[in-house]
C-alpha cells in the first residue's frame, strides 16, 4: 500500500513538472515566435474582431487567401511583389491563423470566414476584387463566390480543395479538432514538436519540388504551432469536407471568370477530384495542368500562377 502511494506521489510530480515545463516552454516559444515574426502588415476590425491583412501595390483589386497552416507569409515572400505593378493586393490572415485570432473554439465555416474576410475589405475600400486562393484557401474564395457572384470580379483556384474526398480524415487533425483532448494536445505539440519535424513537414508540403530557398526561414512556422493556430488550423481541416459536400452542387451557377492552377504531383489536394471536376461543372472555368508541380505553384510555377490571375482580371474587363 505504501509503495503503491509512493507509485501515485511520483507520478503526480511528474506530471506537474512536465505540466510546468510544457508551460514554460510555451511561453518562450510564443513570445519568440512573435519577436522573430511580428506581424507585417496592419490590422483593421470586423464587428470589433481584428484582422491582419497586407495591403501594397495599385490597380483592380486583388485579394489572396492562404491555405492550411499559412498565413500572409506564404503569398508577400516573393508573388505578391510580382503582382503591384498592376494591382492592389491585399492578404489576409484567416481567422485562428497568422495573426487573426480566431473566431471559436470549434464550428467556425467557410461561411464563417468568408463573413470576416468580406467584412475586412469592404472596410478597406476593396470592390470587385479577383480572388485568388491556395489550397484551404480556394474552398474559401469558392465559398465567397457563390454566396456573394455579384461582389467578385473573378477567381483564381491554386490547387483549390473544392470538392469532398473519398478516405478516412486525417485523425490527427480529429484528434486536435476534439474539445478538451485537442487543446491538451496542442499545448504539448506546441512546445516539444521539433525544428526537424517542422522542416520536414515544409518539404512535404513542396514534394516532388524543392521549397524556394530562404523559405522556411521565412514563413513563420513557429505561428503555427501555437496552440490556437494548431486547433483552429485543425478544425477547419476536420469539417472541410462535410462543407464542400454541401457547397459543390452549388458552383454551376456561377458566371464569373474561373481560372484553375493545379500540379498534377499535387498528393495533398487531388487533381482529378478537385480541379478538374470544377472545370467540368462550371462552364466559365479553364483549367491549366501543371505537369510534375505539387502543391505549391505559387512558389515553383509562379510564371503559371501570374498568368491566371492576369487571365482572370482580363477575363472580368479589369485589364
Amino acid at each position: 500500500m505504501l509503495l503503491a502511494l509512493r507509485i501515485l506521489l511520483a507520478l503526480v510530480l511528474l506530471i506537474a513538472v512536465f505540466a510546468a515545463v510544457t508551460g514554460w516552454r510555451l511561453h518562450v516559444r510564443a513570445k519568440a515566435a512573435r519577436a522573430d515574426f511580428p506581424p507585417e502588415g496592419a490590422f483593421v476590425e470586423v464587428d470589433g474582431h481584428p484582422v491582419h491583412y497586407v495591403q501594397r501595390g495599385s490597380g483592380p483589386d486583388l485579394v489572396l487567401i492562404h491555405g492550411a497552416s499559412g498565413n500572409t507569409r506564404d503569398f508577400t515572400f516573393s508573388l505578391v511583389d510580382r503582382l503591384t505593378d498592376r494591382y492592389r493586393v491585399t492578404v489576409l490572415d484567416r481567422p485562428g491563423l497568422g495573426y487573426t485570432p480566431r473566431l471559436a473554439a470549434r464550428g467556425v465555416t467557410l461561411s464563417d470566414q468568408v463573413a470576416l474576410l468580406r467584412g475586412a475589405t469592404q472596410a478597406l475600400g476593396v470592390t470587385r476584387p479577383v480572388l485568388a486562393g491556395q489550397s484551404f484557401g480556394g474552398a474559401v474564395v469558392m465559398t465567397w463566390a457563390v454566396e456573394h457572384p455579384d461582389e467578385v470580379a473573378a477567381v483564381v483556384d491554386i490547387s483549390g480543395a473544392t470538392y469532398p474526398w473519398p478516405g478516412e480524415l486525417d485523425r490527427f487533425y480529429a484528434l486536435l479538432a476534439r474539445p478538451v483532448i485537442g487543446p491538451l494536445l496542442a499545448r504539448v505539440v506546441g512546445a516539444w514538436v521539433s525544428e526537424d519535424y517542422i522542416e520536414t513537414s515544409i518539404e512535404g508540403v513542396f514534394a516532388p519540388n524543392a521549397a524556394p530557398e530562404g523559405y522556411a526561414d521565412y514563413i513563420g512556422a513557429p505561428l503555427v504551432i501555437r496552440p490556437q493556430s494548431l486547433t483552429a488550423n485543425a478544425q477547419q481541416r476536420t469539417d472541410l469536407r462535410e462543407e464542400l459536400r454541401a457547397l459543390a452542387p452549388r458552383y454551376s451557377a456561377l458566371t464569373m471568370p474561373i481560372e484553375i492552377v493545379h500540379g498534377d504531383a499535387d498528393d495533398t489536394v487531388s487533381l482529378q477530384i478537385h480541379s478538374e471536376a470544377l472545370a467540368r461543372d462550371v462552364e466559365s472555368a479553364h483549367l491549366t495542368r501543371l505537369p510534375g508541380i505539387g502543391h505549391m505553384p505559387q512558389h515553383v510555377a509562379q510564371e503559371a500562377v501570374i498568368g491566371a490571375i492576369d487571365r482572370a482580371a482580363e477575363r472580368a474587363g479589369l485589364r
